[in-house]
This record gives structure tokens, C-alpha cells and sequence, in this order.
């Protein structure tokens, strides 16, 4: 019987083992095989494919941090790429299992209904894993593909327009995001995600008012609870920033009764106090019951965040002392939260910089935002900049506070003036350390600017401890000076040099009283003598004349001037330009800035209160006709045209040039007289003189052009790169006038581009001079005392190391580099050899040029040391308009070490130098 049963079953198991076989392997379009690969699709792929995305997506959840201090983004996403960097997917079981599910279907289920579904999955997977350009072309090509289903090319246009939006291709995603709206409007449901994709994309372009409305659409739609109630936090924030504080109430406090993630719930109810206390203006409470949110254990990893905020109420207030005491208390509990800390030292920096004009204690706080502020952070570009720039607006804010005190002390009785002088000098604290590196203990303190290196140490019991005994001291501070002499406490301390830079720190700080280690018993006489030293310059420099007194009112009108301007062009901060602008005109209402302040103060109102800007702009019309601004305002072409006019000149000269050259001096003369005819004030005109004059010289006797050399110095008295070469040539000529009367030509035809009035000799190699200028001697004595070393900085640890070189140099060159290699710079070197000849005739300096791939390199040799080549820099720079024959965007000018100068191969090292110099030598 058993074996019976047995041959009976075996054919039909034989069947049906077939038959399972042909359904999982065969692929036909047959009715069969359709249900078959629609059932296995939908239930073994499909579903256990979404399976896997919700539970990646609620580990995501667990493990995404969000920056509660700006918007939050509507999906837990990183920040767009802002510099595109490609690297490989993240490697994750889950979405890489989602992945051979979708393909499965799409190799293996062919014929099911279930293929657009696959592709979704495949451009989801990958979007996840941040393969942005690989989910866009599956969801481009679904879109695409199965356009006819409304549904499948909403969604595909959805994730394809997030997909943009992470490569920041904001505007092509602004172009498929309209596409997909037009659409929706034939869709009545599963249009929430859309709908908040629509508003992600007006976040990024700064259109809150049209944000919050798809955000009220999407909310209103079903969808995932955790996203709605993440939508409504944003809704909130935006309508805040709106102003519309009465909503952005409502939804906090519906976020706060949600099922909120914790860190939500809390920054729902912190916002919500907050806006409940600016809407019953009720100032007690909302502090009250912020701080009351401290006896809560729950919220113990977030009393950082707490402090802060009852510091932004205070600030708001106007309360700035308070304000500052809570944003240390708040850095004082920041244990965790990096972000949270560095907005409260950015707070902190702030109020000292813009409330207390603290400035030194300003620069430490912006510095610790810096160090560990993410770079992410919003406006953190600027924040870098205000740190890295702070000493600019230090020193024009300290020049206004000096000079401000001087014309005060001058004012009084001349009986008390010492004694005020004298009270002003004294340093108020013993040592203050303003150039060692803060370790990370101090960095955790929100004092650390604070602290004195001498104060008491109230732990400490009797005097056996060294620094409690003031004769160990003493005897140690005394055996320090026999070797080392007198050392400020700071980084690199063995070297006995000190830079600009530290000078500057140490004058800001007090003065060398206030920085130098002093023995406990007392100050030394030296120090006493330097003291008393200061007092007298001070004294005499007080503007008790009319003359003096007016000279100090320009130093700072042209501080106030240079901080507003760099407020406006370099921090692009508009309200604090203006702020300063007006201060100044209060101040000085006939300043010699007077039009550029009109101007840029109708320029920064226009479009935010356009009857101020209007009232400036008068102001600039009526007062200043004349000037370029009132010209710019009436045709706002007019700069171009001066440019292209400029551009017309420096061509026409070039084709001067180029006949002068080819030593045409018949056209020499012609184009000369013609240009200075038709453009008779054009900064030019000196240049096109000489080459007449050099023109005459090289085709008649001497009379000529003593004439013209005579008419050029009547003519052009001021000028600083002709004039005083031509002086140079008459003194020479008047030197050797009977060798001269005595040629058929005055000037003897060597190389066109080095007119000499004598023979010319071999050039000699010599070693490099010391440059000698008018203050030569007055440099001299300065630097007599003190030799300049290189300032050493601290390294930052987030940046490569550089290939070139902050270490001393015997030999340095100033650089022009014409980011051109195609133009013709024979003309420019013409003008710099002309520069050099008439400033510097006694240095021996020398142009050669290099020539790269993409870029001209013209160095002027050699400089003995850097204070050289800056003396040499700052009298060109404002000379190399009219000297450089190129457009001015093309050139750009700088110092360099010889040894660094033999480094610059190509223009991507030439910009990495040029970042160097700006660390090192600024």
C-alpha cells in the first residue's frame, strides 16, 4: 500500500514542481504570467522594498541632528552641495537591498504592472544613499516613460526636483518644480509631499510669504505624521521671522502638544514662551518662565540653549549687561552642544564690538566662533571675515577714541592737562596677556578674556607655593632678564624681535607698561622712563591750534569714512554702514566725504525706504553737479563709458607706443598731439608728452627738447610718474649741455625701450641696495631700535600645509600679475621703467618678466628686506592706473620672497599665494 501511494504521488509532485518552476522562471506576456509577476512583484518585492525605506527612514529620524537656530529643512536632508563634490553612496544594507529588489523586478517581472514602482524605488535608494545624479536620471526617465499616469510623474517630478535641490541646481529645479504644480492641479490627493518640496524650494530662495502657503496646503493633506508635525515647526519659524507672531503661536503650541520628538517638544515650548511673552508684552514673565523650564530634569542637556534665550530677551530689551551675563552662563553649560557655544560667543562678540567698543575682547570672541562655528552655519562667511578683519575697524575705532580724548584733554585749563594725560596712559591692569594661544580649558571658561596672569590664587596656603612668594619671584624674574632680557608673555617669546603686528596688539592692550612681565616688588625704571616719554608725545601732540585741531577732526572723519565703507563693501552690512555714515555727518556736517556719503546712502536705501534714498539723491544733484556720482545717478551708463573711454586711451596709446617702437617718430609726434589735444586732462597726457619729447629728441639737436621737456614739467607739475624723470633728464642735460649742443642729435638711437642720454654701458651685476626714498633717513632712525622679525602665526590644523614660506628673506620682488597671456606688456614696462627711473634713480631696480600659461608676470628687483618692498609698494600701487596699459581687472599687484617668487608655476599657485600673503603679511 505504501508503495502504492508513493508511485501515485510521484507524477503529480513531478507536475507541479514543473509548474512552479515555469511560473518563477518562464517570462511571457500570457494572462497567466501576468497575475503570477503582478502577485510575487507587488508582495515580495514591492512590499518588503517600502518595508525597508520606512525603517531606514525612522533610524534617520533617531540619528538626524537639526541646527535649531536657523530653518529647518522640510525632510531630513543634508545641505545642498554648494561646491560639488562627487564620492560614492553611502554603504547601507537597507537601501542596497532595496536596490537588487528593484532591479529584480525590472529584469525578472517585466510584464507586471509594477515597473514604474521598481524605477521609484531605484531613484529613491539612491537619492538616500546621496547619489543625486543617479536618482535623477531613474526619476527623469519614470517621468518620463509613464507620463500618462498623473500620479507616478508627480512623484517622479517631486523626488527629481529634491534631487536638484541637493545639487544645487536651484534654478533647473525652480523649472521642473513649476512643470510638476501645473500638473497637481489635476491631482486630488497625494499631494502633500509636492506641496512641501514647493515650499523647501522658496525657503532657499528667501520667499517665506509663499513657503508658509504650500507649508498650510501640505499640513492640510494626509500624510506622514512625523513629517506634518515637522512641517509645522517650520511653518512656525517662518511665520515668526514673518512677524506674523500671533500664528507662529498657535503652531508652536501645536507642536508642543504633539508627539513631537523631545528636542522638538523643547524648542516648540522655548519658542512658544518666548512669543507669548512679546504678545502680552509682559517682560517678568517670559523670564520667569524660561528659567522655570531649568527645574525640569528632562531639559538638563539643553540649559545652554535656555540661557541663551533669556540673553536674547534681555538683548531685545536693550538690557546688553544682562544679556552678556546670561550668553556666558549659557557658554559656561555648553558641554555638548558646539554650535549652541559658538553663537553664544558670537553673541558676546557682538555686543562688546557694537555696545561696549571693546574691541580687543571683541576679536577673542569672534576668534573662538571661528574655531568652532560649522562652516555650514548661515552667513559663517562673513563672521570669518568680520574676525579675520577685525583689526582694521580696531585701529579706525581707536583712532576716533585717541583722538576724541586728545581734543578733550586740550580743552581743559593747560594747569590739568598732565594730570588727565597722565590718567589716561596708566595701564589699569599689571600684565594682560593678548598673544599666547588659549588652551581648551580657558576656551571652555566664558571669562577667559577676562582673567589677569596675576591674579591671587585664593586656594593656595602660606607661600611655599613659588608664585605666592614674592621673593622667588623676584630673584627668578631677575636670573630671567640676566639671560633673556625683557620677554612679553606670549607664543614664541625666544625671539627678540617683535612684529607690526604684536606692536600693534601691545599699543592696543596699554602700551608696553601693560604687556610687559613685571617683578612683583615694583615697575622698572625703564619702563617708568618709557612712561613718562609717552606722556610728553602725548602732551605736545594735543590740538590746542586751530592747525592741529583740524588735522585731528580729518583723522577722524577718515576713520569714520574707512569704517563705514568697509561695513558696506566688505561685510555688505548696510544698516551698520549707514548707522556710521550718519554719525559722521552729525558729527562733521561739511566733511571732505560729503558726495560719497550722499551716494552711499542713496544706494543702500534704494528698495528698502526709497523716500530716504530719494532725499540722498537730491542731496548729491543739487550740492555735487559736477562730480562722477551726481553723473552715475543721471545716466547710470556713465561708468561703463568712462571705462570704455579708459580702454579707448590706453589702446591709443599702445598704437603710440607701437610707433615709437618701430621708431615711426613722425607718428610718434602726431598721435601724441592728437591724443593730448582731444583728451588734454586725461591722466595719460604726461606719458603721450614724453614719448613726443623722446620723439623730438631722437630727430633734432638739444633746443627742441629742452622745450618740450621744460613745457612737460610747466604743464604736469604734479605728476608722479613722468615728472619727475623728466626733472632727472634736465638735471643731467644742464650737467652735460655742451656734450649735448654738440650732437646732430640730441638723443643717441639705442634699445627704444631705454632711452639714455649717455652712452650705454654693459650692464654690471651688483649686489642689491637698500632703497633709497625721500624718508630713507626718518626710516632709518625708526627702525634703528628694533629689528623687524617675521611675525609667526598659530597654524590652523583645518588647512593643508602651504608650499611657500613665511621664513625672512635676503631678497624680495614686487609683482604684477597680468592674468593675460596673450596681450602685449611692452608699453606697461615702458611706464614702469620710466616709474622707477624718476622715483627711484639711485637703486639700480630692475623689470623682467615671466611668462606663464595663462598669465604675465612683470617683477620689479630687488628689494633687501620687506619694509623695502611695502615702501616701494604703496608708492606705486596708487600709480599703476595709469602706468599698466592693460584693462585693470586684469591685473593685480604683489610681495614676494625670492625663494617663493621661483614656487609660482601657473595661476592656481599664484591664487594659493596670494591666500598666503593674505594669512601672513596683511
Amino acid at each position: 500500500m505504501k508503495n502504492y501511494a508513493n508511485k501515485n504521488l510521484n507524477p503529480f509532485f513531478i507536475f507541479f514542481s514543473a509548474l512552479l518552476i515555469h511560473g518563477c522562471v518562464a517570462n511571457k506576456d500570457t494572462a497567466i504570467d501576468r497575475r503570477f509577476q503582478n502577485l510575487t512583484a507587488r508582495y515580495n518585492y514591492i512590499y518588503n522594498a517600502n518595508v525597508l525605506l520606512t525603517e531606514y527612514n525612522e533610524s534617520l529620524l533617531q540619528s538626524y541632528a537639526d541646527n535649531y537656530e536657523k530653518t529647518l529643512s522640510v525632510y531630513l536632508d543634508p545641505e545642498p552641495q554648494v561646491n560639488l563634490v562627487l564620492t560614492p553612496g553611502i554603504a547601507n544594507k537597507q537601501l542596497d537591498d532595496v536596490i537588487t529588489k528593484g532591479q529584480t523586478i525590472i529584469n525578472d517581472k517585466s510584464f507586471s504592472n509594477y515597473i514604474d514602482d521598481a524605477y521609484m524605488l531605484l531613484g529613491k535608494a539612491n537619492y538616500l544613499k546621496g547619489n543625486y545624479f543617479i536618482a535623477t536620471e531613474y526619476f527623469d526617465y519614470t517621468a518620463k516613460t509613464y507620463n500618462n499616469d498623473l500620479k507616478t510623474f508627480i512623484m517622479a517630478m517631486n523626488w527629481k526636483v529634491r534631487s536638484q535641490m541637493q545639487l544645487n541646481n536651484m534654478v533647473l529645479a525652480d523649472k521642473i518644480l513649476d512643470t510638476m504644480l501645473r500638473a497637481s492641479d489635476e491631482l486630488k490627493k497625494d499631494l502633500a509631499e509636492p506641496l512641501a518640496t514647493a515650499a523647501q524650494m522658496r525657503i532657499y530662495q528667501k520667499r517665506n510669504k509663499e513657503a508658509i502657503l504650500f507649508l498650510e496646503s501640505a499640513i492640510a493633506l494626509p500624510a506622514e505624521k512625523q513629517l506634518r508635525i515637522r512641517w509645522r515647526f517650520i511653518l512656525a519659524q517662518l511665520q515668526e521671522k514673518e512677524k506674523n507672531l500671533q500664528d507662529a503661536y498657535a503652531n508652536f503650541t501645536k507642536v508642543e502638544k504633539s508627539n513631537a520628538p523631545f528636542e522638538m517638544y523643547f524648542h516648540a515650548n522655548l519658542n512658544r514662551i518666548k512669543l507669548k511673552a512679546l504678545l502680552s508684552g509682559v517682560k517678568l514673565n517670559k523670564e520667569e518662565q524660561l528659567l522655570a523650564l531649568l527645574k525640569d530634569d528632562k531639559n538638563f542637556d539643553y540649559t545652554d540653549q535656555i540661557y541663551y534665550q533669556v540673553g536674547e530677551l534681555f538683548s531685545a530689551e536693550g538690557n546688553f549687561v544682562k544679556a552678556e551675563e546670561n550668553y556666558h552662563k549659557s557658554v559656561a553649560k555648553s558641554t555638548r552642544n558646539q554650535t549652541q557655544k559658538a553663537l553664544s560667543y558670537l553673541k558676546i562678540a557682538d555686543l562688546n564690538f557694537k555696545e561696549f567698543n571693546n574691541y580687543i575682547k571683541a576679536k577673542l570672541y569672534y576668534d573662538s566662533t571661528v574655531m568652532i562655528l560649522p562652516k555650514n552655519f548661515p552667513d559663517y562667511d562673513n563672521i570669518v571675515k568680520k574676525a579675520n578683519n577685525l583689526q582694521y575697524l580696531t585701529d579706525r575705532y581707536t583712532i576716533i577714541a585717541k583722538e576724541d580724548t586728545a581734543q578733550a584733554i586740550a580743552k581743559l585749563p593747560a594747569d590739568q592737562r598732565e594730570a588727565k594725560v597722565k590718567a589716561y596712559l596708566t595701564p589699569k591692569v599689571e600684565v594682560v596677556n593678548t598673544g599666547g594661544v588659549i588652551n581648551n580649558q580657558l576656551l571652555n571658561d566664558p571669562d577667559f578674556p577676562n582673567r589677569s596672569l596675576n591674579a591671587a590664587n585664593n586656594n593656595a596656603v602660606g607661600n611655599t607655593f613659588y608664585f605666592n612668594n614674592n621673593a622667588a619671584i623676584s630673584n627668578g624674574f631677575g636670573d630671567f632678564k640676566k639671560r633673556w632680557g625683557n620677554r612679553q608673555l606670549e607664543d614664541n617669546w625666544r625671539q627678540s624681535a617683535r612684529s607690526s603686528a604684536q606692536e600693534t596688539n601691545q599699543i592696543l592692550a596699554g602700551g608696553n607698561v601693560a604687556t610687559e612681565i613685571k617683578p612683583a616688588n615694583g615697575a622698572a625704571n625703564q619702563a617708568a622712563t618709557e612712561q613718562t616719554s609717552l606722556e610728553k608725545q602725548f602732551l605736545d601732540a594735543l590740538p590746542t591750534t586751530p592747525a592741529l585741531l583740524a588735522t585731528s577732526d580729518q583723522k577722524i572723519i577718515d576713520a569714520y569714512f574707512e569704517i563705514a565703507s568697509f561695513y558696506q563693501q566688505e561685510l555688505n552690512d548696510k544698516p551698520e554702514a549707514n548707522k556710521i555714515y550718519l554719525e559722521l555727518i552729525k558729527r562733521y556736517p561739511e566733511n571732505n566725504h560729503l558726495v560719497a556719503i550722499y551716494y552711499s546712502l542713496y544706494l543702500n536705501y534704494k528698495g528698502i525706504d526709497e523716500a530716504k534714498s530719494d532725499q540722498y539723491k537730491q542731496l548729491v544733484l543739487t550740492k555735487f553737479p559736477e562730480s562722477n556720482f551726481a553723473k552715475n545717478i543721471l545716466d547710470p551708463s556713465y561708468s561703463a563709458k568712462q571705462t570704455q573711454m579708459e580702454n579707448i586711451a590706453i589702446n591709443n596709446y599702445n598704437v603710440a607706443f607701437d610707433a615709437y617702437a618701430k621708431k615711426d617718430y613722425a607718428n610718434v609726434v602726431k598721435q601724441a598731439d592728437d591724443n593730448i589735444a582731444a583728451f588734454p586732462n586725461n591722466d595719460l597726457a604726461p606719458q603721450y608728452a614724453y614719448l613726443k619729447a623722446i620723439a623730438i629728441g631722437r630727430t633734432a639737436k638739444i633746443d627742441p627738447l629742452l622745450n618740450e621737456f621744460n613745457q612737460i614739467t610747466t604743464l604736469y607739475p604734479n605728476d608722479k610718474i613722468i615728472t619727475p624723470l623728466v626733472r632727472d633728464h634736465l638735471k643731467y642735460i644742464e650737467a652735460n649741455l655742451e656734450e649735448f649742443k654738440q650732437r646732430p642729435l640730441a638723443l643717441i638711437d639705442f634699445d627704444a625701450n631705454a632711452p639714455r642720454f649717455v652712452s650705454q654701458a654693459t650692464p654690471i651685476a651688483v649686489p642689491t641696495k637698500p632703497l633709497v626714498t625721500d624718508n630713507a633717513t626718518k626710516k632709518a632712525v625708526e627702525s634703528a631700535p628694533v629689528a623687524k622679525p617675521v611675525e609667526v602665526k598659530p597654524v590652523d590644523p583645518t588647512k593643508p600645509a602651504s608650499i611657500f614660506s613665511a621664513a625672512k628673506s635676503e631678497e624680495y620682488y614686487y609683482v604684477i600679475d597680468v592674468a593675460d597671456a596673450t596681450l602685449t606688456l611692452s608699453s606697461s614696462r615702458f611706464g614702469i621703467g620710466q616709474f622707477n627711473r624718476g622715483n627711484y634713480p639711485d637703486n639700480d631696480l630692475v623689470h623682467k618678466l615671466v611668462e606663464l600659461d595663462n598669465d604675465q608676470l612683470i617683477y620689479i628687483t630687488s628689494f633687501v628686506d620687506l619694509e623695502d618692498a611695502k615702501i616701494y609698494e604703496s608708492s606705486i600701487i596708487g600709480q599703476l592706473k595709469n602706468i599698466m596699459k592693460v584693462p585693470a581687472n586684469l591685473y593685480k599687484g604683489f610681495i614676494i620672497s625670492k625663494e617663493n617668487f621661483e614656487k609660482l608655476t601657473d595661476r592656481s599657485r599664484i591664487n594659493e599665494y596670494l591666500e598666503f600673503l593674505k594669512d601672513n603679511y596683511k
